[in-house]
C-alpha cells in the first residue's frame, strides 16, 4: 500500500528523482520521460472522462488504472532482477492489451470503414480522445526509445501501441459513430 503523508521531500531539488528500485537518476532521463509521459496521458484521460457517458467512462477508468500500472512498470528498471526485490514489482501483462483489443473490435463493429483520414475534432469528447491518442503515441515513442538502451517489458510497449488505436476508434464513436468525423480534404486550402 502507498502512504503519502508528506508531498514534498526536497530530494529532487537538485534535478534527480528515485526510480522504483531506489536508484537515483536525472529527472530528464529517458526512463523518467517515458513514465512521465504516461502520467501526462493519465491526466488527459481524466479530462476526456468529463465528457464521456457511463460505458465509455467505465472503460476510461480501467485505462487510467492500467496507466498507473504502466508507470509502476516503467519506473522499475532491471526486470531480470525482479526476483530479488523485497516485493513483487508490478508489470504489465498481455491480458491488459487483450482487453483493449476486445473493446476496439466491439466499437469498430459500429463504424463504417474510413475512406479518408480524419481531422482530430468533432465533438468535445472526440477532440479530447484524439489528444489522448497523440500523447499515447508520444509515450510509446519514449518507451520504445528507452527499450533500445535498457530493458523494457514487451507487454508495456504492446499496450501503448494498442492504446493509441483504442483512442482513435473511441474518438470515432464519440463523433456519432463516425458520422460526425471531420474528414481531411487534401490540398483544400491551396
Amino acid at each position: 500500500m502507498v502512504v503519502l503523508n508528506k508531498i514534498y521531500t526536497r530530494t529532487g531539488d537538485a534535478g534527480e528523482t528515485a526510480l522504483g528500485d531506489g536508484t537515483r537518476v536525472a529527472k530528464h532521463s529517458l526512463r523518467v520521460r517515458a513514465y512521465g509521459t504516461t502520467d501526462e496521458l493519465n491526466s488527459v484521460v481524466g479530462i476526456a472522462r468529463l465528457h464521456a457517458g457511463p460505458e465509455l467512462d467505465e472503460q476510461l477508468s480501467r485505462i487510467q488504472n492500467d496507466l498507473f500500472d504502466l508507470g509502476a512498470d516503467l519506473c522499475r528498471p532491471d526486470m531480470h532482477r525482479d526476483g530479488e526485490a523485497e516485493y513483487e514489482p508490478l508489470r504489465m501483462v498481455p491480458s491488459q492489451t487483450d482487453r483493449l483489443e476486445r473493446e476496439i473490435d466491439a466499437m469498430n463493429k459500429r463504424l463504417e470503414p474510413l475512406r479518408s483520414f480524419i481531422l482530430p475534432g468533432g465533438s468535445a469528447l472526440a477532440a479530447h480522445l484524439h489528444h489522448c491518442r497523440t500523447v499515447s503515441r508520444r509515450a510509446e515513442r519514449n518507451t520504445i526509445e528507452l527499450s533500445t538502451m535498457e530493458g523494457v517489458n514487451e507487454a508495456a510497449i504492446k499496450y501503448l501501441n494498442r492504446l493509441s488505436d483504442w483512442f482513435f476508434v473511441a474518438a470515432r464513436i464519440a463523433n456519432d459513430d463516425g458520422r460526425a468525423d471531420v474528414l481531411w480534404v487534401p490540398g483544400a486550402n491551396r
